[in-house]
């Protein structure tokens, strides 16, 4: 039987509910432990991501929607993803030292300073000179944050730039959509699928960084869509990151600010079937890439957007990551430890649970337009998935279990070295079980399709 969560995410993304009846579960006591419902949440996601490939495939190519299967252990092992992965048998570093929770004078704050550009400006927001003394540094910033209101903190990082949010001291459900959706002109009907996975034959364009984007545009790879991925060259990403995102696709760096690179891009885009982006509102418009001005220029294209906060409000505008979405929305209090300590969810389960939720939408939006022709605009954020968490939900009792994660890593060749990553959870009667491709080196590849 579908729980109330895989039920409300197949809704969120307009999926016909009858088709519920097509997945089964695979259950796993004791994966994600935490208060809040992570793993029905993980579970859902997953589930409503591998129904609508299911569905996608079952309308370009005809013939019933296959069956689908989540298994919990696979889901639990995905949604940690990034702590699984070994690169020449070497951990990469997941949180930076000066990454974290900190008491304040009248709470808690934490920050993100995980790319040395954000580590600057928190430093600079609190007039804290980087002397390369790690160890020096972490007291110093103690110390600072110590004196310091935490709203205080909060804005002055923001002013500078940088990562830092107020701790909640309780759980703040924001009123937000979980998925937003809206056609948006017509075109031709798409032609059907000629044999392959559901995405064969369509063309996505990756304009996201680090965890929820990149894992939407991993399972649309690995469900055979050409995605390339489009990064600008003066904003470094982390190798060890991409190396576990970046399954199935190729990277390519571009400066939109130049008028060649712009006109490459928008060369790309007259033949792409899905933009998705991870900016906030507005920044891509100044290079006239707004939505509604893409959906006019071209018709059948879906364009999905990512952000933290929401796209409505003070904080739309804002940075954000998973981390600090956990920490402002209440997660943190919920999940605190008896002292007091903020805690944080089991997984990164914001940026996991909204990419294969983004990944969902972008495939029912291509099952939309084989009907009627049209493009779709797409909106969502990590405060929306932290939102539909905490909605209504009542905490509960840990209850953590030792599964097997063996059965759900394996071990690929790719050019950042032998990489030991997790499994895809998506599984449909036809599934593919890999990538057609392990991640390469970011940015190296050209700005062209495949095909």
């Amino acid at each position: 039987m579908v729980d109330r969560a895989t039920a409300d995410a197949w809704a969120a993304i307009g999926g016909p509910p009858e088709l519920l009846e097509r997945i089964s579960f695979e259950g796993s006591a004791g994966v994600l432990p935490a208060r809040l419902p992570v793993r029905e949440l993980a579970r859902a996601t997953v589930g409503v991501c591998s129904l609508a490939a299911a569905e996608l495939l079952a309308r370009r190519g005809g013939g019933a929607v296959p069956a689908v299967r989540v298994r919990e252990a696979a889901v639990a092992t995905a949604f940690v993803s990034e702590r699984h992965l070994r690169v020449d048998g070497r951990v990469p570093t997941s949180f930076a030292p000066l990454s974290g929770f900190w008491r304040a004078a009248d709470g808690w704050v934490r920050t993100h300073a995980n790319y040395p550009h954000h580590r600057a400006r928190l430093l600079n927001a609190l007039g804290i000179q980087d002397s390369g003394d790690e160890p020096a540094l972490v007291e110093r910033l103690r110390g600072e944050l110590a004196s310091r209101r935490a709203a205080e903190v909060r804005e002055a990082v923001y002013a500078e730039g940088g990562l830092a949010v107020a701790v909640a001291p309780g759980p703040r459900p924001a009123d937000l959509p979980l998925v937003e959706s809206s056609p948006a002109g017509s075109g031709a009907a798409p032609a059907r699928r000629d044999g392959g996975p559901p995405a064969a034959g369509l063309r996505v364009l990756d304009l996201t960084r680090v965890i929820a984007g990149p894992v939407a545009t991993r399972s649309l790879a690995l469900l055979g869509a050409d995605v390339l991925r489009v990064d600008s060259p003066r904003l470094r990403e982390d190798e060890d990151a991409h190396a576990d995102t970046g399954m199935g696709k190729r990277s390519t760096l571009l400066d939109l600010g130049t008028r060649a690179d712009l006109r490459r891009f928008e060369e790309l885009l007259a033949s792409a079937d899905v933009l998705v982006t991870g900016y906030r509102p507005g920044v891509l418009d100044r290079h006239g890439l707004a939505p509604e001005a893409l959906s006019e220029r071209h018709l059948g294209l879906v364009v999905a957007q990512l952000n933290a906060w929401g796209w409505t409000g003070p904080w739309a505008g804002r940075r954000g990551f998973d981390s600090l979405v956990q920490a402002a929305s209440g997660i943190a209090a919920v999940e605190a430890a008896p002292d007091g300590t903020p805690g944080v969810l089991p997984a990164q389960a914001l940026d996991h649970g909204t990419g294969y939720l983004l990944a969902a939408a972008v495939l029912r939006a291509l099952t939309e337009r084989q009907a009627d022709g049209a493009g779709r605009r797409l909106r969502l954020s990590l405060a929306g998935t932290a939102s539909w968490l905490l909605r209504g939900i009542a905490p509960q009792p840990l209850d953590g279990a030792p599964y097997a994660v063996e059965p759900w890593l394996t071990r690929t060749a790719s050019p950042h070295g032998v990489l030991d990553h997790a499994r895809t959870p998506l599984d449909y009667a036809g599934a593919p079980s890999d990538w057609a491709r392990p991640s390469g080196r970011w940015g190296a590849d050209e700005p062209r399709w495949l095909r």
